[in-house]
Order: structure tokens, then sequence, then C-alpha cells
């Protein structure tokens, strides 16, 4: 394989590089540099910020574009490995595997409806990464997106997730 081949697997595999390289902020001689010293690849500097700056060029200028949802706040909520949903007469909010977000808990559930998807799910879960808002669950289905987070961060994650859902990434 090519130097040139190796270093776009290099940056594909880190999705931040790539993001870095279509907003057009990166400092190609620290990136490369970076990637030689992190023995993601073999070669010269120089090189490989040759590589990088190419790669650049071939790839979409990164877009973003708002989505239109309604975010609310559910207080209140946990999350149980099989829950008896009979005991406690309501659906979970949220069910992944065995495990599901149920009424009665110490967290907070940020509920967006309307135009949701994966995109949307993980520029919200970047943002409030980001943020170092720690993110007990989540999951997005059927125009529905729902994060469920810290009681006590559920007023910042409210904004953030509506920050997120103005500018999710495109294509």
């Amino acid at each position: 394989m090519s130097l040139a081949a190796e270093t776009r697997e290099a940056a594909r595999a880190r999705p931040f590089l790539t993001a870095a390289l279509r907003a057009g902020v990166v400092n190609y001689t620290a990136a490369a540099e970076w990637l030689v010293a992190g023995a993601a690849l073999e070669g010269e500097p120089e090189a490989v910020a040759t590589a990088l700056r190419r790669f650049a060029e071939d790839l979409p200028a990164r877009s973003v574009e708002g989505r239109r949802a309604s975010v609310s706040m559910h207080g209140g909520v946990g999350i149980e490995e099989e829950p008896d949903a009979a005991e406690s007469g309501t659906a979970p909010v949220l069910r992944v595997g065995a495990a599901a977000v149920v009424e009665d808990g110490d967290h907070t559930a940020i509920v967006a409806r309307g135009e949701v998807d994966a995109p949307a799910l993980a520029a919200v879960l970047t943002r409030l990464g980001t943020a170092e808002v720690p993110v007990a669950a989540a999951g997005v289905a059927a125009e529905a997106l729902t994060v469920v987070v810290g009681r006590r961060d559920g007023a910042t994650a409210v904004r953030l997730v509506e920050e997120a859902l103005e500018r999710v990434p495109s294509e």
C-alpha cells in the first residue's frame, strides 16, 4: 500500500482528523508528525503532510444543516436491567437489549422529536461529550432521539441538544 493510501486510511480511522480536514482547520505538519510519532504511519512527516493535503483536497467541504425538532426534558428516570413493565404500568422511555430507561430514578431524559436520525444523535453525543456531560444512555428511532444524563445535568443537556440539532454535519 502506498504512503498516500496509508495516510488516507489513518485519517479515516480518526474521525476527528477527517472532520478537521473537511473543515480546513488542520496544521498539516503537526498532524503528520502526530501520526508518525504515534506509529500510525511509517514515513517522513513531510511526505505524510503532503498526503494529508491531497486527501483534504479530495474530501467534500464540511457542511451542516439544522434539524427541526422539539426538545423536552423528563426528570426522574432510571436505568434498569430487565424491568418488569407489568409492575410499573408504563412503557419504557428507551429500551436497548435487556436494559430500559424507566420512570422512577435519579436521571433526566432529554427527548427530541422531529427530524432526528443517527447523524443527529452523533452530533448530540459529540456536543455533550465536549461539554463533559456524561451520558448514561442514548438512542434514536422513529423520529425520536433520547439521551439520559444525570439529574443535575438536565438543563444544560437540553441547551446542548438544541444547539447540536441546529448544526448537524451533512455529507
